[in-house]
């Protein structure tokens, strides 16, 4: 599937508990997202949609991940990946999320929560 860069494409995000509580949604919500698809066009689209999310997944002014936030999409962590840089197709065809995850203490069991959160 291909699309060009003026098409918008429904993206879909898994919020951690507490950034759900912050903008009265469920686990997943659905954002508009404008191609080419990044974690910075997903953010945006994100911040647009729950204005009282900004500030909460990216620092104001830098625009820098909050250091206890990572992002994952299809079992990556994409949380050091430039913030321009495409996410994977699966994530831009909307087939899998975008997580937003809150930190998890645990090293090699962070995967395995990441998975039983998404079963």
């Amino acid at each position: 599937m291909s699309w060009n860069e003026t098409d918008n494409l429904m993206i879909r995000v898994i919020l951690p508990p507490h950034l759900r509580t912050l903008a009265h949604v469920g686990s997943e919500v659905t954002l508009d997202v404008a191609s080419p698809v990044s974690l910075r066009t997903v953010l945006d689209a994100l911040e647009a949609r729950y204005p009282m999310l900004r500030g909460t997944i990216r620092d104001h002014d830098t625009q820098q991940r909050r250091a206890f936030l990572r992002f994952f999409a299809c079992e990556e962590d994409l949380s050091h990946e430039p913030p321009d840089a495409p996410l994977p197709e699966a994530v831009a065809s909307g087939k899998e999320p975008l997580v937003v995850l809150g930190a998890i203490a645990g090293g090699s069991q962070t995967l395995a929560n990441l998975r039983s959160l998404l079963s």
